[in-house]
């Protein structure tokens, strides 16, 4: 009986570690995921914020409004 216990339990002990090994692959797997969205996110920001730069420098030479400035 002593050694049906064990076995239950080491069966179990061997079985959680598995399942918990797997949801760390899946967590890093999403975790990558984010990083690369994020970057992309990023990346368009700037990509953004440079057209804007360049849209208001340029309405400033001509003397006008700039699209991000509401009146």
């Amino acid at each position: 009986m002593k050694n049906i216990l064990f076995i239950a339990t080491l069966a179990i002990s061997l079985g959680l570690i598995v399942f918990l090994y797997q949801r760390l692959l899946s967590t890093e797997a999403a975790l990558k995921t984010a990083e690369q969205h994020f970057a992309a996110c990023q990346q368009v920001t700037f990509q953004l914020q440079a057209q804007l730069s360049a849209d208001e420098k340029s309405a400033a030479a001509h003397s006008t409004t700039a699209p991000s400035v509401l009146r």
